[in-house]
């Protein structure tokens, strides 16, 4: 058997900062932007990664949804303990530096952890935890 991670989805609370914040600060290109009853679905990636990407989604859509539970949905995403993602860089403090100045809200900056990664760690707009990792 040989999988791949093809893609995963990430809440979003406003489309537009969300796809600056991707675009823009990340960098990432928009693969997708799909609009439907007043709701868009965004699809970005990394331009090297072309078989990998994030689907920014409306939260709490879908059949069987109730108005509480989306309202619990949307009070753990205002939190910021929702959902996130893992990225990768070369030159993490140069990363770090890039994101931080382009306006990117810190989490925690550049640290060697206990287990033996360095890291950092950011929000999007919608408070998911990007955290970005020091690799080669």
């Amino acid at each position: 058997m040989s999988l791949t991670i093809h893609s995963s989805f990430l809440p979003h609370l406003d489309p537009d900062a969300s796809l600056a914040f991707y675009r823009d600060v990340l960098g990432f290109e928009v693969r997708n932007d799909v609009g439907y009853e007043g709701m868009r679905w965004i699809t970005v990636g990394p331009a090297d990664q072309p078989d990998t990407a994030i689907v920014l989604h409306p939260p709490g859509v879908g059949p069987g949804m109730t108005d509480d539970d989306r309202n619990a949905l949307l009070e753990i995403i205002a939190k910021g303990s929702y959902f996130g993602v893992n990225l990768a860089a070369t030159d993490l403090d140069a990363t770090f530096a890039t994101l931080e100045a382009a306006g990117a809200e810190v989490v925690q900056e550049p640290v060697d952890q206990p287990y033996g990664l360095r890291d950092c760690a950011f929000r999007d707009p919608a408070g998911n935890m990007i955290r970005i990792q020091q690799v080669g």
